[in-house]
């Protein structure tokens, strides 16, 4: 299976706020922005994978900056790290006044995706290029981030055994 550069599946997606996207005093709902971060992920993981794929996780949300009706939403999406049958995926989200120009650095997230394939069971990947000293720096850490998923995935295997068993 032939590897893909970062470039090939990367996606940047704006979009303006709206009345319906906030509440009454006009800030723009967590919940909005975290479907759109979920969403240019997906898009990225799609791409790369040419299959359908699903959000296995969300390793970390955090939000730096409100974000207000009027304001343009602008996310940039990559991949970070390819393995077997996952991948994870960085976005970075960044608002803009439009009538100050003023611009944010609004969220970040790590997302894990899994790409299905016609069946809807788990398929290999193609794996990832990493051409430069960033990607592979963003790389790095989504390994060390992966080791963590999946050593606190199995204390709570652990703890609810020990639950489900009385212990």
């Amino acid at each position: 299976m032939e590897g893909k550069i970062v470039s090939q599946s990367s996606v940047n997606l704006a979009q303006q706020m709206n009345p319906q996207d906030a509440n009454p005093a006009g800030n723009v709902h967590g919940g909005v922005i975290m479907k759109l971060i979920d969403t240019s992920a997906g898009v990225v993981a799609t791409k790369h994978a040419r299959s359908n794929a699903v959000t296995a996780s969300i390793d970390r949300l955090d939000f730096h900056h409100p974000v207000y009706v009027g304001d343009l939403l602008m996310l940039k999406a990559s991949l970070n790290m390819v393995g077997r049958t996952s991948m994870e995926i960085g976005v970075r989200v960044e608002s803009e006044d439009l009538i100050t120009g003023k611009i944010q650095h609004t969220a970040s997230a790590y997302l894990t995706f899994v790409a299905l394939n016609k069946t809807g069971k788990p398929m290999l990947l193609p794996p990832l290029i990493l051409e430069t000293r960033e990607q592979k720096r963003r790389n790095r850490e989504a390994m060390a981030r992966k080791r963590t998923r999946l050593f606190e995935k199995k204390k709570e295997s652990e703890c609810q055994y020990n639950a489900e068993n009385g212990v």
